[in-house]
């Protein structure tokens, strides 16, 4: 089982970056692929982007370019790095941790999550 705590939310401003960390308890944290989601205020969670064992990353479509996410097993850590933040960036933002070694993107494929930290990006 893991247990996964996020930090590093907060304001910045439309253009600037932000990076997140999760924290990962349990001693098989490198056998698991890591995941951050999102969810923008009334909108569903979204997939953000993934980090493989052994540290391949895949993202939304839509959101290559301007993020990267890196881990750190001996850490126990995951980060998402968010680049040329815009607005519409706004939402909260999930670590989960997938059993998965197929790129799982689903939000059922991820057994683990965090409780979240929020992000704002101001215009």
């Amino acid at each position: 089982q893991v247990q996964l705590v996020e930090s590093g939310g907060g304001l910045v401003q439309a253009g600037g970056s932000l990076r997140l960390s999760c924290a990962a308890s349990g001693r098989t944290f490198s056998s698991y692929t890591m995941g951050w989601f999102r969810q923008a205020p009334g909108k569903e969670r979204e997939f953000v982007g993934g980090i493989t064992l052994s540290a391949g990353m895949y993202f939304s479509n839509s959101l290559k370019g301007r993020f990267t996410i890196s881990r750190d097993n001996a850490k126990n850590t995951v980060s998402l790095q968010m680049n040329s933040l815009k607005p519409e960036d706004t939402a909260v933002y999930y670590c989960a941790a997938s059993t998965s070694w197929n790129l799982p993107r689903a939000e059922n494929e991820f057994a683990y999550w965090g409780q979240g930290t929020q992000v704002t990006v101001s215009s």
